[in-house]
């Protein structure tokens, strides 16, 4: 990304409009956030790595959801939080493609680990005599390695065609991170291959994924009605409430960002930006909660964990 056409080599971030006074405030929240889902998803990892018991696909899976929370809030981070603490909005070109990039990888990123989890679920719901010989080991890294590749491999030609365009617009960027509509909006050329490209990744990731999980979901309550014991149908689903809380905090925002995106003009820049916060934001932060107070094994574990840490504090003190 060395060579430009731009007329320009910056482009400038946006924060909360009309809030600039008590950016400093604002501040506190969001690094609170970040270093939640850091600690949050860092303690998932460790704890799955650490107890045997989990190493399960459903626990590989959660670990994999985790890695991709850690970096798309690792790809925001770099320019948000200096937006809030120091007031820098400028950022460079390469640095905003570079930016957009991981932040819609990891994005699909996450859809993708989404959708595997919506299968985990299936198959141990309508299969569970099998479950352990359909979901080896080697087939869970399959799956990851598909990820990977798949989200990467799409994203790939989204900022080697935005460094091919030049941009004599006005340079404001209407969020705190650089994402590829808003970007492209700014171009002085044409960009409807930009934005067919875009629209197909957006299709046949996000969208195929999110209409695969439903097919998954409705494959599941099929199953569970099947069921003849209600209790045997509650304990099925309650199974399943961890992962659907997990879609909604992730497809939820998502939706409502895309449609402001593409038919909202009414819409105030507040609302875009704080629905984009509530996307990327949000997902990370609330997914380990969720996951904590919903899995016995998880929680029963960082229980553990804190007992014998305040059990080792008592002992040094009584020393």
């Amino acid at each position: 990304m060395s060579h430009f056409n731009h007329t320009s080599t910056s482009f400038l971030l946006t924060g909360l409009p009309g809030l600039e006074a008590v950016y400093i405030w604002l501040s506190i929240p969001l690094c609170a956030m970040y270093v939640a889902s850091l600690a949050g998803n860092s303690l998932i990892l460790w704890v799955v790595r650490s107890e045997p018991a989990l190493h399960q696909p459903m626990y590989y899976f959660l670990s994999m959801l985790a890695v991709t929370d850690l970096g798309l809030s690792a790809s925001t981070l770099p320019t948000m939080l200096p937006i809030y603490i120091l007031g820098l909005r400028e950022v460079a070109v390469d640095l905003c493609l570079a930016q957009l990039f991981f932040i819609h990888t990891f994005s699909v990123m996450e859809s993708s680990v989404l959708l595997t989890m919506a299968f985990d679920r299936f198959v141990a719901i309508s299969k569970p005599l099998r479950y352990s010989t359909i979901l080896t080991n080697p087939r869970i890294a399959s799956l990851g390695l598909a990820i990977m590749v798949r989200s990467v491999g799409l994203h790939v030609p989204a900022p080697i065609m935005l460094n091919k365009l030049p941009y004599c617009r006005n340079h404001l960027l209407s969020h705190s991170y650089c994402l590829h509509p808003d970007v492209m909006k700014l171009a002085c050329a044409d960009t409807h291959i930009n934005s067919a490209y875009g629209l197909f990744v957006v299709l046949s990731t996000l969208g195929v994924d999110s209409v695969l999980i439903i097919l998954s979901y409705g494959l599941i309550l099929q199953t569970v009605l099947s069921i003849a014991s209600k209790a045997e149908r509650l304990k099925a689903l309650n199974t399943c409430v961890s992962h659907i809380c997990s879609v909604l905090l992730f497809y939820t925002p998502m939706i409502g960002l895309s449609m402001i995106h593409r038919f909202g003009k009414w819409a105030s820049p507040c609302s875009r930006v704080v629905l984009s916060y509530l996307h990327f934001l949000i997902p990370p932060v609330l997914n380990p909660v969720v996951y904590t107070i919903k899995t016995k094994q998880i929680r029963l574990r960082m229980l553990r964990i804190f007992l014998s840490c305040g059990a080792g504090v008592n002992d040094i003190r009584s020393h």
